[in-house]
């Protein structure tokens, strides 16, 4: 696939348009249903300098419910776990199919009430180091 203009001059700033945050989106849902299934009941991103922000309610999966009933810890020992493989999923999805080049992923996740934020890090450009 490839990768949609993204990147805006030399100093890697991410354009900031309709079309990058529909991108954006996209992936990030489709992330989402590839591993839980299904996708996000309200998703923002927002675009500022050089980090991208994703805030996303998710659906409370069936599996999760009953884990959280009959064992809880192991409940927030998969809840992280699923964390991390979001993240590393983003990572290459957003490198391969965007060409960003990313500094950090980090993800924050509230079970109780489905919240998630991650926040995307651009990497700097090596003009600017």
């Amino acid at each position: 696939m490839n990768p949609i203009p993204a990147i805006a001059g030399d100093d890697m700033t991410l354009v900031d348009s309709n079309e990058t945050r529909k991108k954006l989106s996209a992936i990030y849902n489709e992330i989402a249903k590839e591993l839980f299934g299904f996708g996000t009941t309200l998703l923002r991103v927002t675009i500022e300098n050089q980090m991208i922000t994703f805030q996303a309610k998710h659906r409370r999966s069936p599996r999760s419910q009953a884990l959280e009933g009959e064992a809880p810890a192991l409940k927030l020992e998969v809840d992280f776990r699923m964390s991390l493989l979001y993240k590393k999923r983003l990572r290459e999805r957003l490198e391969e199919e965007m060409g960003l080049p990313l500094e950090a992923v980090l993800r924050d996740y509230d079970a109780p009430t489905q919240w998630a934020i991650t926040n995307v890090i651009l990497a700097e450009s090596e003009l600017n180091t």
